[in-house]
This record gives structure tokens, C-alpha cells and sequence, in this order.
């Protein structure tokens, strides 16, 4: 990547704020982009971070989001009894079935589930994955970046959730090209009065998102352990992983992920010397995604605006009470 000299300044500048630009110089750049239950589908590097990860012999089984060249980020209740070595994981995926040009994929060789998830209340519902060996970034495939430690996503802020989940509640198939569809961001204290109809309690280590009084778009079994992004100057930035929700798209119910901000810490401490990108989010009022086109002069954006660290996320979502998966 080249830099002017007003963005080496940048460089240096957040060099010796975080010690590492570690992958806040690549994290949430989609240079291809141009939806899940009433959604539409994808185009090829559209979001370069999805992952599709499989089940050896079964197939698609969740989704995640490539934080770093060696780690995946999902959800803790997609892995439930299930070992490192029986998944297989597709990077710069656009179709289940046909034709992949951009495609690699990996096969993992640890997963560490949040020590504190409790399935029964869906809580610390977050995963990371370790890949067997690294991938080389592309304009297909590239880390997301994550947000940072206080962000803020207040209701209305404009989101994506991006999924191969099924296109309706109950459906046996799901769809053969990665689906996307824009899904406003619902208040906590709303949600919680939401879920509370179904005692289930919205906690601080969550996010919820979707259409309150029309519903029909958002995410379904099958999107678990995926992204939800929210778009700040050039970068894309993942604030939620899917976890759960009541039906799929309901008008009353919003669909609940996990809060990544919430475990900055928790996935630093894996990563080592190349943590992902962290960037702190914080507006209180609703934020434009328009989507660049392929053509689009994405820039450098301002870093000094942002906090800096690193972390990745996947999700899990079922049943008239689902967990995505």
C-alpha cells in the first residue's frame, strides 16, 4: 500500500500511540464493495472478511469473520462438541456451490470458546478460531476491523449482517450466494424490554439490530457466528457476531449478537505480536453506510480519530427461540 506523506505521518503517529500498526493499515477496507432474510445477494469481494465455516461431511454449518491472517472470529455455541480438526474453513467465498475463483480455505487448529458462555442465557456467546496456517490477504479476502473498547452504536446506526443462514424461518435449504441486507441498530433498554416478554434478559455484552415494526430482513439459522458491520469514513467495523433471536425477521423481535467491543481484552490475549484492529466507533447519532462502488477512491482515512487494538467474531442463531447456527 502506498502513503502520502500526510498519511506516513499518520502512520508514524499511531505507531507510537498503540507500539504496532498490526492490521490497522489493511482491517475493514473492502475495495469490491458495490442481504439474509430479505436480503439480496452479494458480489464477489463485496466483504472480503466472511467466512464460511463447514462441518467435514456435513457442510455450512456457521459463519465468522477473518480478524488476522491466522484467527477467525464466531460464535461459542457454533462449536459446542465439536473439535478443531472436524471443520474446514472458506475464505473469499461467494457461492455454496458453483465456481469459487478468489478461494482458499484452512482447517483449524485450535478453537477457544469464551470461558464464561452460558447457553442457556446465551451470554459471552463468542469464539475465536486459530487456522491451521496463515492466508494472504486480497482484494477478496481481508480482516474486518473491530470495535474498539467503549464504542458507541446508537439506536438507528445504519449496520450489515451478512450470512449464507436460511431465507426463512423453517426453510431446509440455504442459499447458494452470500446474502446482505442493511438492519438498523434497536436500543438495549428497548430490546430488554423486548426479550423480557420471553424472559430472556439483554445484557451489556450484547447488541441488537432490526426492523421493529416491519421486519422481514435480518438473520436466520445458518448466519450464526457471522458479522454485523457498521461503515465509519472508509473502514468497515464489526460490532456484533450473530447469536440469537426469536423466529427469523419477526416485526417484534430484533435479532441479538454478541457486543464485540465488550471483549477487546479477551481477544487481545490471543493474538500475540498481530492482534487485529481495533477502532473505537462512537456517534450518537444514526451514520451513513453507503456503499462504495469497486470504482470508489477509498483515501487514507483519519486515524487519529480512532482508538486502536485488535479482535474478530462469529455467532450463533434457533428454534421459535433460535440460536442462529
Amino acid at each position: 500500500m502506498k502513503f502520502n506523506t500526510a498519511s506516513s505521518v499518520a502512520g508514524i503517529l499511531l505507531l507510537y500511540i498503540s507500539g504496532s500498526l498490526c492490521q490497522l493499515d489493511v482491517c475493514g477496507r473492502a475495495p469490491l464493495n458495490t442481504r439474509i432474510v430479505g436480503g439480496e445477494n452479494a458480489t464477489a469481494g463485496t466483504w472480503p472478511w466472511q467466512v464460511s465455516i463447514h462441518l467435514i461431511g456435513f457442510g455450512h454449518n456457521c459463519g465468522g469473520t477473518l480478524i488476522t491472517k491466522d484467527w477467525v472470529l464466531s460464535a461459542a455455541h457454533c462449536f459446542q462438541r465439536v473439535i478443531a480438526s472436524g471443520i474446514v474453513m472458506y475464505f473469499g467465498r461467494l457461492d455454496q456451490s458453483g465456481s469459487n475463483p478468489n478461494e482458499v480455505s484452512r482447517t483449524a487448529s485450535q478453537i477457544i470458546n469464551h470461558p464464561d458462555y452460558v447457553n442457556e442465557k446465551f451470554d459471552n456467546d463468542i469464539a475465536l478460531v486459530q487456522l491451521s496456517s496463515s492466508v494472504t490477504f486480497s482484494d477478496y479476502i481481508k480482516p474486518v476491523c473491530l470495535a474498539a473498547a467503549g464504542s458507541v452504536f446508537s439506536a438507528g446506526t445504519e449496520s450489515w449482517v451478512t450470512g449464507w443462514g436460511r431465507l426463512q424461518s423453517g426453510a431446509s435449504q440455504i442459499p447458494d450466494i452470500l446474502q446482505e441486507v442493511m438492519i438498523p441498530i434497536v436500543s438495549n433498554s428497548d430490546c430488554d424490554n423486548i426479550y423480557g416478554e420471553v424472559n430472556i434478559s439483554i445484557t451489556n455484552n450484547m447488541i441488537c439490530a432490526g426492523l421493529l415494526n416491519l421486519g422481514g430482513k435480518g438473520s436466520c439459522q445458518g448466519d450464526s457466528g457471522g458479522p454485523l458491520v457498521s461503515r465509519k469514513g472508509s473502514l468497515w467495523i464489526e460490532s456484533g457476531i450473530v447469536s440469537f433471536g426469536v423466529g427469523c425477521a419477526e416485526p417484534k423481535y430484533p435479532t441479538v449478537y454478541n457486543r464485540v467491543s465488550q471483549y477487546q481484552d479477551w481477544i487481545k490475549s490471543y493474538m500475540g505480536s498481530n492482534p487485529p484492529g481495533f477502532v473505537k466507533f462512537n456517534t450518537e447519532n444514526p451514520t451513513s453506510t453507503e456503499k462504495p462502488t469497486s470504482n470508489s477512491n477509498l483515501g487514507v482515512p483519519n486515524f487519529l480519530l480512532f482508538s486502536l487494538s485488535l479482535t474478530f467474531s462469529i455467532i450463533p442463531c434457533t428454534f421459535s427461540l433460535y440460536l442462529a447456527s
